[in-house]
C-alpha cells in the first residue's frame, strides 16, 4: 500500500476545521443558487477563480461572501450535514471539531434558536448516517471586536449544547488585541468551555503569548511565529499547548511563503505537540488527508509516523473518553492490518 493510500484509509480526527471554510464548491455552489443576489457564481469553474487567494485579507473577503449565502436556518443544516458527508466518505474522518461562527449568522438574520436547532440536527443525523462524531467551537470573529465577543458568549452561555467544546477566537490578527477578550474567555473557561484561540497566524510570537497569559489557551490555532520565539517554544512543549498546524492553508493565505519553509517540522523538533489540520480545505484546494501527506513529506514519516499524527490528534481533541478509546482503537487496528503481510496471523 503507498503512503498516500494509507493516509486516505486511515481513520481520523480533525480539531482545526471551519464551518462555513468546509463548504466544497459542490455546496457552496448549491447555496449560490438558491441566493442569486449575493454575488457568489455559481458555477464550479467560476468558483474556482472565486477562490484564488491573492493574500490573508482577500481570503477573508471570500470567505466573508460565502457566510453571505448561509441565511436560514435550512441553509445552515444543508451546509453542516454536507459538510460532514465529505469529512466521512471522503477523508474517512471520525471525529471533528468544526469552528462555528454564529455572529455572523444572528447578523444575517437567523435567530440563535435555529441556528442551534440546525446545526444539532446535522450532528445526530451525520453521526447516524456516517458515523461522524461532530463538536462545536464558538469562535469570536476578532474584526467585530466586543458587540461580537458579547454576543458569541451569550450564545455559548445561554443556548449551550452538550457538544460545545470550545470558545475560540479567528479573523484577522492585526489591529485584533487579545487583551479586549479576556473576560469573554475567562467566562467562558469558567462554564468549563476550552479555550482554543487563533494565535500567530499572520503575527508574531507576541500574539502567542497574549493568548496564553490572557485568553487560558489550551490550543493555539496555527501558532506559525511561535518558531521565531525559543523561550516560547520551549514554554509550549514544557506545558504541553498543542500547537493547530494547517501547512496548506499557511502557503494559501502567505503565512508561510514556501512550503519547504514551513516550520513544522522546527515545531516537532522543539517537542512542541502538534496536530494536523485544513482549516478551510475547499478554499484551499486541500482535504485534510491532502495535508497529512504534506506532513509526512515534511517531517520524513512513514506509516507508522502517519499513524501518530492521528492518534494525537484523538488525545488533543475534546472527545468523550469513550470515543477516543473507540477511534484510538481503530487507528490501531489499521496500522497494524496495514503492516500484516500474507501468512500472518491476526
Amino acid at each position: 500500500m503507498s503512503l498516500q493510500s494509507f493516509i486516505t484509509g486511515l481513520p481520523k480526527a480533525e480539531l482545526h476545521v471551519h464551518h462555513v471554510g468546509s463548504a466544497s464548491p459542490r455546496i457552496v455552489s448549491e447555496l449560490a443558487a438558491r441566493h442569486p443576489d449575493a454575488g457568489v457564481p455559481s458555477d464550479l469553474d467560476g468558483l474556482k477563480q472565486f477562490f484564488t487567494f491573492r493574500d490573508f485579507a482577500h481570503f477573508i473577503e471570500v470567505y466573508l461572501a460565502v457566510v453571505g449565502l448561509i441565511r436560514t436556518p435550512e441553509d445552515i443544516r444543508l451546509l453542516t450535514y454536507e459538510v460532514a458527508r465529505e469529512m466521512a466518505e471522503g477523508q474517512n474522518l471520525r471525529y471533528a471539531e468544526l469552528t462555528c461562527t454564529p455572529y455572523t449568522s444572528v447578523l444575517a438574520g437567523i435567530a440563535i434558536e435555529g441556528y442551534t436547532e440546525a446545526i444539532e440536527d446535522a450532528r445526530v443525523a451525520a453521526e447516524r448516517d456516517f458515523g461522524l462524531v461532530l463538536r462545536w467551537i464558538y469562535d469570536i470573529p476578532g474584526e467585530s471586536g466586543i458587540p461580537a465577543a458579547d454576543a458569541t458568549l451569550e450564545y455559548a452561555l445561554r443556548h449551550r449544547t452538550d457538544a460545545l467544546v470550545g470558545f475560540g477566537l479567528g479573523g484577522p490578527e492585526t489591529g485584533v488585541p487579545r487583551a479586549q477578550f479576556r473576560e469573554h474567555f475567562d467566562r467562558a473557561r469558567a462554564a468549563g468551555l476550552h479555550s482554543v484561540p487563533h494565535a500567530g497566524e499572520t503575527t508574531g510570537p507576541e500574539t502567542i503569548w497574549e493568548s496564553l497569559r490572557l485568553l487560558g489557551a489550551e490550543r493555539i490555532g496555527h501558532g506559525v511565529s511561535a518558531a521565531r520565539d525559543p523561550e516560547l517554544l520551549a514554554h509550549l512543549a514544557e506545558t504541553g499547548v498543542v500547537l493547530e498546524v494547517c501547512p496548506t492553508s499557511n502557503i494559501a493565505t502567505r503565512a508561510v511563503d514556501r512550503i519547504e519553509d514551513h516550520p513544522l517540522r522546527t515545531f516537532v523538533d522543539a517537542g512542541v505537540a502538534v496536530t494536523i489540520n485544513s482549516d478551510d480545505p475547499p478554499m484551499f484546494a486541500t482535504t485534510l488527508s491532502q495535508d497529512y501527506e504534506v506532513a509526512a513529506d515534511l517531517l520524513g514519516l512513514d506509516e507508522a509516523g502517519v499513524a501518530d499524527l492521528a492518534r494525537a490528534a484523538v488525545a488533543a481533541s475534546y472527545a468523550p473518553d469513550d470515543v477516543k478509546a473507540r477511534i484510538g482503537a481503530e487507528i490501531d487496528a489499521y496500522a497494524a492490518a496495514d503492516r500484516r503481510v500474507p501468512g500472518d496471523t491476526p
